[in-house]
């Protein structure tokens, strides 16, 4: 069986409300790339159980809180599927089997494991799933045998371990030769293609403190379920250093950041760039409010799209569109662990997945 379009995979880790830099580091991307590929989009529930496994209430909620905001962001489960991820058993079968592929100290390499190690203060202490999620990132996007991964640019690190295991396996177990161009080793008889990350526009859009990336745990975060007075009070105390409205300003600042991701208009942002440069009587003040308008006019859409999954009911048309979608995603899963199988010589027979 083989996908008439090329295929896309990617997703969030359910730990709570999607905010601004989610949407201009990948979210975006994902709605405007539905028409042209086949889109699976996964939410990392089991991910979450590595660090938040005494929460497990807590993950359930922002689990259905992400598939929220992904179908008010604008993703159609019509066109796309969504993958609960511990409801795709192929995923875990794959990521023992990439695990024997990938060194234990390549796996500790990965600069946004360490990254991570750090800034949750784990130390020493932390589980043993904690570093396998990053083999379980792989077999997250190789099951789908995807040819594009839409992702925040602090993600590009993940991707790398899964194109080096995808090439290992192709060569290992389909034969194919080591110096095969990466975009020719489907044609050259292996199973995975070799995936590419696609970052947003704004790789790394900055949070309300003006310093560090925006993030709900440092609580600088515009969710896109805010409403315009929150809006306008979290842009409110964005820092920019400008101490006056004829004081020249420096438009590589936060503040001309959001200028640029959320004003459409070319013209506009060109004239304000002008103006705050010279110092021409134009303040911080303005600015920000300016901007607040043009996010509002982004989420409103978003916010219509979302309330009927706000009410009464809500959360369980969540929960069924989830069942649904697991039958789906499991066939695409399970089509791609036999082939895997097959290549290994463990093709002892198909199976079929009933969910109820």
């Amino acid at each position: 069986m083989s996908h008439e379009r090329p295929r896309i995979l990617t997703g969030d880790t359910p730990t709570g409300q999607l905010h601004l830099g989610h949407w201009v580091g990948s979210l975006e991307n994902r709605v405007a790339l539905q028409d042209k590929y086949e889109c699976f989009f996964l939410i990392a529930n089991m991910h979450a159980f590595t660090t938040r496994a005494d929460k497990p209430a807590e993950i359930r909620e922002s689990t259905i809180a992400i598939v929220k905001d992904w179908l008010a962001a604008g993703i159609d489960p019509e066109r796309s599927t969504f993958v609960l991820q511990t409801e795709i058993p192929a995923i875990a079968e794959l990521t023992w089997f990439l695990a024997m592929l990938l060194p234990f100290n390549r796996v500790m390499r990965n600069p946004t494991l360490k990254t991570e190690l750090e800034t949750k203060g784990l130390g020493e202490n932390y589980s043993f799933g904690f570093p396998m999620y990053t083999v379980g990132q792989c077999a997250d996007i190789l099951i789908f045998r995807p040819e594009l991964v839409p992702v925040g640019e602090d993600q590009l690190a993940h991707i790398e371990p899964c194109r080096e295991v995808a090439r290992r396996f192709n060569q290992i177990y389909c034969g194919v030769d080591p110096h095969t161009e990466d975009e020719d080793y489907v044609k050259a008889g292996g199973l995975f293609p070799i995936p590419e990350g696609k970052v947003g526009r704004v790789a790394r859009l900055i949070g309300t403190d003006g310093v560090n990336k925006m993030s709900k745990s440092l609580n600088n975060a515009i969710f896109l379920t805010d409403d315009f007075k929150a809006i306008k009070k979290k842009l409110g105390g964005l820092y920019t250093g400008r101490q006056s409205m004829t004081e020249p300003g420096d438009i590589n600042n936060s503040l001309f950041q959001y200028v640029r991701a959320f004003i459409h208009d070319e013209a506009r942002v060109a004239e304000l760039e002008r103006k705050y440069s010279a110092g021409d009587n134009i303040g911080d003040g303005h600015i920000k409010a300016e901007v607040a308008e043009a996010i509002d006019t982004l989420l409103e859409p978003m916010r219509a799209r979302r309330a009927p999954y706000d009410g009464k009911g809500g959360d369980e048309k969540i929960l069924s569109l989830l069942r649904e979608h697991t039958r789906r995603a499991n066939e695409a899963a399970e089509e791609t662990l036999y082939r895997v199988k097959k290549a290994m010589r463990l093709d002892f027979g198909a199976r079929r997945l009933v969910f109820e």
